[in-house]
């Protein structure tokens, strides 16, 4: 089946020319839901295509289900950044087992996360913590894709809740499908569709990333508990202007 090609954008176009189709794109699919904005996103580009990537966090399952059965040939990368609580891996094998997801680990350089660990980054630099162990390993992955998923959602933070549907990252497209559900949504699926939660959700944490800058807390209020950051940087904007 031939996939429908809106004009998005082609290689040789600068990374300026994307404005203009992003507005184009988030006029098609904002007035879409969460669901149809997926299928309309499968319908238009390939597979290969599409960069989906997953810290299997709290709020990770109900995207990661959506996407298992709209397009099960979807590949889903996993950083690994070595700071992953043991409750975090474990639920990564449930989710895969469960869904049938081709899960692709990606991991920091090795050198590099040596010296994260043996200084203590999180401590003392965790925008380079961040940048060794999660950011960069993503780098070459990423050029090799047209469109970024992610499941971000307007209610966790202030930033987020700035961000649209289709959102420019560098020369990629990002796509955040659930950018604008309400949290009780969310809730209600992920329960009506009996969607295993992350174990470690019962006892007090509401997002979880690495084990040595999270902490129990409501939302993401124990996500660099101690400190102004509120994001890794994976997302597009966030410190520009920085």
């Amino acid at each position: 089946m031939t996939k429908l090609r809106l004009p998005v954008f082609k290689k040789e176009q600068s990374v300026g020319d994307l404005s203009l189709h992003i507005d184009l794109l988030n006029k098609t699919f904002q007035p879409l839901d969460y669901r149809r904005r997926l299928e309309n996103l499968y319908e238009t580009f390939e597979t290969d295509e599409v960069l989906v990537t997953s810290s299997f966090g709290t709020k990770s399952v109900f995207l990661l289900w959506l996407i298992s059965q709209i397009q099960p040939a979807q590949k889903v990368h996993f950083i690994n950044t070595t700071y992953h609580f043991p409750e975090t891996l474990k639920y990564k094998e449930e989710l895969q087992k469960r869904f049938g997801l081709e899960i692709i680990e990606v991991m920091p350089d090795a050198a590099d996360n040596k010296i994260s660990r043996e200084k203590q980054l999180w401590q003392t630099d965790t925008e380079r913590c961040c940048a060794i162990n999660k950011i960069s390993p993503l780098e070459p992955i990423k050029g090799k894709h047209r469109i970024w998923i992610s499941g971000v959602m307007a209610y966790q933070t202030d930033f987020r809740k700035n961000l649209r549907v289709w959102e420019q990252q560098e020369d990629l497209l990002k796509f955040h499908p659930l950018i604008d559900i309400e949290e009780a949504e969310f809730l209600y699926q992920t329960g009506l569709n009996k969607l295993p939660q992350h174990p470690l959700l019962d006892l007090g944490y509401g997002s979880v990333g690495c084990t040595h800058c999270t902490v129990k807390g409501e939302g993401r209020s124990g996500r660099w508990a101690d400190k102004e950051k509120t994001e890794c940087g994976l997302h597009p904007g966030f410190f520009a202007g920085k």
